[in-house]
């Protein structure tokens, strides 16, 4: 399992007082409202930013860091994710889960068949995972109840059943 989760990613600054635009990778944007921290995966090192502020515009979070006061400070980081711990997540309700413990996650159909979850796509009605299976190739398994009968993410398996039709 993940430790930590990507709840947004720094797209560009936003005017020269050190705010960036984050173009949130959570469910929820209005989460930002309630996060007083956030790790700023650089790639070689993690660091703890405090937020200091958070205002919406358009489709984007526009956050300001605690210490970071002109647009030289935190250019460099455009592109970089912004994570959370695990403590630090919304909680699930039943059946939901995270997609980054969903992602490498082993796959068996009722048929015995055995393939690994690779994506999953974010739709309108439901997500779609994206299964790539020994025989079948990839298949798209929509995330809905008769087809995903068991998730078990403490040992990283799915059981799946594929409707005729679907592959």
């Amino acid at each position: 399992m993940e430790q930590f989760l990507q709840v947004g990613i720094i797209s560009s600054t936003h005017g020269v007082r050190g705010e960036v635009k984050v173009f949130p990778t959570t469910d929820d944007p209005q989460r930002f409202l309630d996060l007083k921290k956030v790790l700023l995966d650089t790639g070689k090192k993690r660091i703890s930013m405090e937020i200091s502020g958070v205002r919406f515009f358009k489709k984007f979070v526009i956050v300001k860091f605690k210490g970071i006061d002109n647009i030289n400070e935190i250019e460099k980081y455009k592109g970089k994710s912004l994570l959370v711990s695990r403590a630090d997540a919304v909680p699930l309700a039943k059946d939901e889960y995270y997609i980054a413990d969903l992602i490498e996650m082993e796959v068996v159909t009722d048929d015995g068949e055995k393939g690994i979850l690779r994506d999953v796509l974010e739709t309108g009605a439901n997500e779609v995972y994206v299964i790539e299976f020994e025989h079948l190739g990839e298949v798209l398994v929509p995330a809905i109840r008769q087809c995903i009968l068991d998730v078990d993410v403490k040992d990283s398996k799915m059981q799946v059943h594929l409707p005729e039709g679907l592959v």
